[in-house]
């Protein structure tokens, strides 16, 4: 068994999804398998080819290189933002200018080919049909070529999660076609998911893939296998990966503890909207499996990758603290307005938590049934920030329930708790296309083509995506309180970085820090 995760996404942490899929493997006797991190490997192949140009930026980026590899993968960096700064705008700046001469918009965390779009399948198959127009085929086609004839796989999974890798996927899934046309091969992952669970969908693929899988991919692979599932809970398995080559300082032992969300009542919410169910596994199971990765990998940080961490698992996190330190995102609640509790998460290694706030407006926040109220997330910030927990807080602007007044409050709301907000991540609302309140709204094609996850809406109240834009960018990101907020968000890596800035002292975390 051959399972890829493919070019692009940012190359800061281990794959969790084929590494979860081998667990269950080994878990099931089988060791016969490869693990590929293509996005990584990828990655480093074309930032070891650096573009020749005149340019001055680009020539001392591309002197940097090797330096800057080795920055990213050391703490010492990341006590020096300005330095950091500067090493990932070099590093992308390399990147970017490979991929310029390709005709690509080309990052350390996108990939974008006017050419190909993720949204059209007729494009993604000409992506397949024609591998060798993607800028990553000199590296795959000897690496996959490579593997199969060391390993002679019985089958090929793909793990597909974001659009930016959804042009390189098919390439290789074409390039596979061609040296192994009898060869089966098995999709899934978050971008896959959405698509089958889209009402529109009518699989274009069928020619070419053999097996989607939707949500959790264990039991249907072990199914196509011919085995049947034991029962058992199976740890990722991250053996095979290159796990002292990501760009971070250490490994970042990505793990989730459910799939799912426990609220699962957002209006709009792409979980809801795909039906995605709930599943979880109980405190006891999650403690012994990060005992035994963390002795196994020895990570510089956790990354608990869960929609909401379920309160039972803070609390156990609290009486058994992990071998290093952590973060996720994580509901408010009654629990997080507790100054103690806060104080004996950041005992426990918790770093930061990642909260899903959208709107410092109660009427909108009641409109999406989000199930907060804004003095609660008021005592919860202040509490995290009294005990040395970061926050890394999502706002969502332009949701049927808004308009300019009410955006105007969640400034105000994000002004007077800055003190207790880290981060700060701005978005504009997208209507999911399986929306249960879609119905209601007038709406009309957002971006073109038969892969759409979104449709357009005309706002109720008249609060356009235009005008949301221009309060963003002319009234919130310019307040001389948000200023300094959004500057400190680590540039691309954003979230995925921000807990290595995060000043430790020696009582607060336990095992090794970053």
């Amino acid at each position: 068994m051959l399972l890829i995760f493919a070019p692009l996404a940012k190359s800061c942490e281990a794959p969790s999804g084929i590494a979860q899929l081998a667990g269950t493997l080994r878990g099931h006797g089988l060791t016969s398998w490869t693990l590929l991190d293509a996005n990584l490997e990828g990655q480093l192949y074309l930032l070891g080819r650096p573009p020749a140009s005149s340019d001055t930026w680009t020539r001392r980026a591309c002197r940097a290189l090797p330096g800057n590899l080795e920055k990213m993968r050391s703490p010492a960096i990341y006590g020096h933002p300005a330095r950091y700064q500067r090493a990932v705008a070099d590093l992308n700046r390399v990147l970017e200018q490979v991929g310029f001469q390709h005709h690509l918009e080309l990052s350390l965390a996108n990939y974008q080919d006017a050419a190909i779009s993720p949204l059209r399948s007729a494009d993604l198959l000409r992506a397949a049909a024609h591998p060798q127009g993607n800028i990553f085929y000199p590296w795959f086609s000897k690496r996959l070529t490579g593997i199969l004839e060391a390993t002679h796989p019985s089958m090929v999974g793909f793990s597909l999660n974001y659009l930016s890798q959804a042009a390189s996927t098919f390439a290789m899934i074409g390039f596979l076609r061609k040296i192994a046309p009898r060869l089966p091969i098995v999709a899934g992952g978050g971008l896959v998911t959405s698509w089958l669970h889209s009402p529109a969908w009518n699989n274009p693929f069928a020619g070419l893939i053999d097996h989607l899988i939707a949500g959790p991919g264990e039991e249907p692979l072990l199914k196509l296998l011919g085995l049947s599932p034991n029962g058992q809970h199976h740890p990722p398995d991250f053996q095979g990966l290159p796990t002292n080559q990501y760009l971070a300082p250490g490994f970042i032992l990505p793990y989730a503890a459910s799939s799912g969300c426990y609220w699962n009542r957002c209006s709009f919410c792409p979980e809801k909207a795909e039906g995605n169910p709930h599943r979880t596994l109980s405190p006891e199971l999650v403690l012994q499996d990060l005992a035994a990765l963390c002795r196994q990998t020895r990570p510089a940080l956790i990354h608990l990758l869960d929609n909401a961490i379920a309160p039972e698992l803070m609390r156990a996190l609290i009486d058994s603290p992990p071998a290093a330190p952590w973060y996720g995102f994580a509901r408010v609640s009654r629990m997080l307005t507790d100054p103690e509790f806060c104080r004996g998460l950041r005992r426990s290694g918790c770093l930061m938590l990642k909260l899903g706030i959208e709107s410092g407006d109660q009427d909108v926040l009641d409109a999406m049934d989000k199930g907060i109220k804004l003095e609660m997330v008021s005592r919860a910030l202040n509490a995290l920030a009294a005990a040395g927990i970061a926050t890394y807080v999502y706002l969502l602007f332009g949701t049927p329930g808004e308009d300019l007044a009410r955006a105007r409050k969640t400034l105000e709301f994000t002004v007077a708790h800055s003190h207790a907000i880290s981060f700060l991540n701005l978005a504009v609302f997208n209507m999911p296309m399986a929306s249960p309140e879609a119905p209601a709204l007038t709406t009309s094609t957002f971006y073109e083509g038969d892969l759409s996850l979104y449709r357009d809406f005309v706002h109720p109240l008249g609060w356009g995506r235009k005008a949301i834009r221009t309060f963003l960018e002319r009234e919130f990101k310019r307040h001389p309180a948000i200023i300094p907020i959004l500057q400190r968000d680590p540039p691309i890596f954003t979230s995925n970085h921000a807990p290595f800035f995060i000043g430790q002292d020696k009582t607060s975390t336990r095992g090794h820090h970053p």
